[in-house]
């Protein structure tokens, strides 16, 4: 049985895996999820250098994965024989239906997975499934399956573009977010939007010297009541209606929000500040994606706006709940459950992600790993590292680059068809500041296998080429002395603004990074490294804001 998770904790693995091992029964409150599942395309993770010297970067972090194979037969053979005779009875006649392909591959990676997170999910607890499309009305006959239909809360439409050009059918511009809930008595907040313009207009149309919109309302309410005292006025009640207590009125004259009509009856002012807004429907057209001119935007492509995730967690949770989100990606979610004071898990299947979401979290609120929160699966010994560089050669150089906190290049499908793309065989780039304000670059490569003096000649070509100031080569192996000879051979890069000297080339082996050793060089510049996330301010009041 799994430890309870006490601390803010980022895994890195297949999430099943992550979910049966490490997260116990009926211990998280929320479950944001946004799967990543299109046909048509792969799943890469975009980023550009902010000098525009680089053409755009493609790093794979879902090649579609959801196909038909050994492993989605596995996993199906599995759940027909240890999932509910519903669950059973679903997937036979979908697989009947659908047929061994690409789709049906996914339904039944998303069903045990689903599984699995209705059972981490407290009674009270609730799960917010974001999909598109494509496989979204297969997606709810899963969800209605395990959850139970009854526990089907809304489908919330968000409207993440806007209308454009296209083929000879309606323009799909918005996003499916299945709301359901663990059973009939769910965490919920009642969110609301603000009034609409038109009403304000029309409802709010007085207004107080201080500019402060407020709308007349009757005093009184249905039912029979006692006379009443208005400051020096007595008024009895209508037939059949009853007033508000003499301690509000008394309240509310002293505030001056009494006013008398023409007729001498008390109405009494309702500001539109004072009001909760309107409860909120399932269209969302009021948050906008994030797009290439968004503050907020990191590079990553389904990377959702911060706002949408607050308003689900604000509305599903409290102060000190657990937000678990089993596909991290770039980590809006544990942003926004960080920022809203909820405990959070996330969980993401490329080291590549973890390391974004590192970033991001000390970008954002300062965070540090092991002190503000811990990260499991990374390789935490050369031993570890090894293995990683067995099992997957990508995720290990991913990983590697995140030791010197610099933004990968390259991409996992260029590697493997042999080609070389715009990195130049370069991995990496960190970017710094340097002779007034100018900014220059660090070079990074990663060997995982062997390594020779060649490889260091080649790093110094490619610095000198692309007129970087430092290359850094990380190695899994030891450095000969040939190569260590080679790199001392380079010479320095003398910076003007700091007055210090810099190896041009530099050999860090993955012992000496993981004892904390880094590359010898100027100071990042603040967001060179991946686009770098804007600060957030944690909430500090007990209050709710509004919802918007």
């Amino acid at each position: 049985m799994p430890k309870p998770i006490t601390k803010n904790t980022l895994f890195y693995g297949d999430n099943l895996d992550i979910l049966r091992e490490h997260v116990p029964a009926e211990s998280v409150d929320l479950i944001y999820l946004d799967p990543p599942f299109n046909s048509n395309r792969s799943y890469n993770v975009l980023f550009k250098e902010e000098s525009g010297r680089e053409s755009e970067a493609q790093i794979m972090a879902f090649g579609d994965t959801w196909h038909w194979g050994q492993d989605a037969e596995n996993t199906y053979h599995s759940l027909i024989q240890n999932a509910p005779v519903n669950v059973c009875n679903m997937l036979g006649s979908l697989r009947e239906f659908i047929g061994t392909n690409q789709m049906m591959a996914y339904l039944v990676m998303m069903t045990a997975r689903l599984i699995e997170l209705h059972r981490v999910l407290k009674p009270t607890g609730s799960i917010y499934l974001h999909c598109d499309p494509t496989a979204s009305h297969y997606l709810k006959i899963v969800l209605d399956t395990i959850f139970g239909a009854e526990n089907y809360r809304s489908e919330i439409i968000w409207k993440r573009s806007a209308a454009h050009g296209g083929p000879v059918n309606y323009n799909n511009i918005h996003d499916s977010i299945y709301y359901y809930s663990k059973s009939s008595k769910p965490t919920w907040n009642s969110p609301r939007a603000p009034h609409d313009e038109s009403y304000i207009k029309s409802h709010y149309s007085n207004t107080d010297s201080d500019g402060r919109r407020y709308q007349l309302v009757a005093a009184h309410g249905a039912g029979a009541g006692p006379e009443r005292r208005f400051g020096d006025k007595i008024i009895a009640p209508p037939r059949g209606r009853h007033w508000m207590s003499q301690e509000h009125i008394d309240m509310m004259m002293a505030e001056g929000k009494v006013v008398f009509t023409s007729t001498g009856m008390p109405r009494y002012k309702r500001y539109l500040d004072e009001t909760e807004g309107t409860p909120l429907g399932t269209v969302w057209d009021d948050i906008p994606p994030v797009n290439s001119q968004a503050q907020e935007r990191l590079g990553y492509p389904t990377q959702k706006p911060l706002a949408l995730l607050e308003r689900i967690i604000q509305a599903s949770s409290n102060e000190g709940d657990t937000v678990l989100d089993p596909f991290c990606g770039c980590g809006t979610a544990i942003v926004a459950a960080h920022k809203l004071k909820r405990k959070w898990i996330g969980i993401d299947i490329t080291h590549l992600s973890i390391s974004l979401m590192k970033y991001r979290l000390k970008d954002s609120f300062g965070l540090v790993e092991k002190k503000d929160y811990a990260v499991v699966g990374e390789p935490e010994s050369l031993g570890g590292a090894r293995q990683l560089a067995k099992d997957d050669r990508y995720q290990f150089q991913w990983w590697a680059l995140s030791l010197v906190q610099a933004k990968p290049l390259g991409g996992e499908s260029e590697s493997r068809e042999g080609k070389k793309g715009s990195d130049k065989g370069i991995d990496g780039v960190i970017n710094f500041i340097d002779e007034k304000s100018k900014t220059q670059r660090a070079l990074i490569q990663v060997k995982s296998g062997h390594v020779k003096s060649g490889d260091i000649r080649d790093l110094e070509g490619v610095v000198k080429h692309e007129n970087a100031a430092i290359g850094a080569f990380i190695t899994l192996e030891e450095p000969s002395r040939d190569m260590v000879t080679q790199a001392v051979s380079a010479g320095y890069y003398h910076s003007d603004l700091w007055q210090k000297d810099y190896p041009r080339i530099q050999i860090l082996t993955v012992e000496d990074l993981l004892k904390g050793k880094q590359i010898d060089m100027p100071k990042s510049a603040p967001g060179q490294t991946f686009k770098q996330a804007e600060k957030v301010k944690r909430k500090d009041d007990a209050t709710q804001d509004n919802l918007l």
